[in-house]
Formats: structure tokens, sequence, C-alpha cells
């Protein structure tokens, strides 16, 4: 009964090992969340690209995004109202921002290189630019931002 037991259990793990070849693979599609509160809107590539855009530099690379102010604008937050936001990478790295930091007109949620081109590997999908801001504050692979209003 011992060695049945121990079998199944085997079979199950290699079982759910096996990929899924079966069905058609489906293509996740790069969304940004937006929290506020308990208000969560999603944001996907396209979104973003029909949004005014800007181009700024930081560190010698120059990058497309929607200013930090019209994206807020959009999710209907008051800039006064603001207290902080987190940006949340894809790995669970995070970054706490004051109002000041992150309400000057040449911070970007980018979403491309400024030729047009996508973001590097590195940076993922989406990235947050300071250009004022030290290199730890410019999140890369960005998922999340959560406002505390």
């Amino acid at each position: 009964m011992k060695k049945a037991v121990i079998t199944l259990i085997a079979l199950l793990s290699l079982v759910a090992c096996i990929p899924n070849s079966g069905q058609s693979a489906e293509i996740d599609e790069a969304v940004l969340l937006v929290t506020i509160g308990d208000i969560q809107e999603t944001f996907v590539l396209e979104d973003l690209q029909s949004l005014p855009s800007e181009d700024v530099s930081f560190n010698g690379v120059f990058y497309k995004g929607v200013r930090m102010s019209t994206l807020l604008e959009v999710v209907s937050v008051n800039p006064d109202t603001l207290k902080a936001l987190k940006a949340v990478a894809t790995d669970g790295y995070s970054v706490n921002y004051d109002p000041t930091q992150i309400l000057k007109d040449n911070v970007l949620v980018a979403y491309a290189l400024a030729d047009g081109s996508s973001l590097s590997a590195d940076d993922g999908n989406y990235r947050m630019v300071l250009p004022d801001e030290g290199g730890k504050l410019n999140l890369r692979m960005l998922a999340e931002l959560e406002i505390l209003q």
C-alpha cells in the first residue's frame, strides 16, 4: 500500500511537470496596474501609447512615455491630495516616492525608447524614469503603481 501511494505521488508530480502542448499558447499582454485604495485600473501598451507622450533622457538613454502627471489625471487623482506613490516591479522590488519627486514634468512611465523601439529586456515592458534622481529610483520592470491619497 505504501509503495502504491509513493508511486501515485511520483506519477502525479511527473504529470504536473509536462508542458501543456495540446492547447494553443496565450500571449500574456503586458499590463500596468494602477491601484488607488480599493479601485484598480489596468493599462496595456496601446492605452499608454494613446496618451500624450514625452521623451526624456536618463543616463544617456532617451525614453518615450507618459508623464506621471498625465497618468494621474487619467485615473482622476488630484495631485494636491497625493500623499505618496509606490512603484512595484515584476520581481517584487518597490520604490516609494514623495509627490515632489514624481510630479515633475520630466518624470515618465516609459514604454519605449525615444526612437520607438522596445525597452530592453532588463527594463521590462514599462519603467519609471526620473532624470533628476538616482538610479535606484528609476525602477525597471514596472508592474504596478499604488497611489496613496
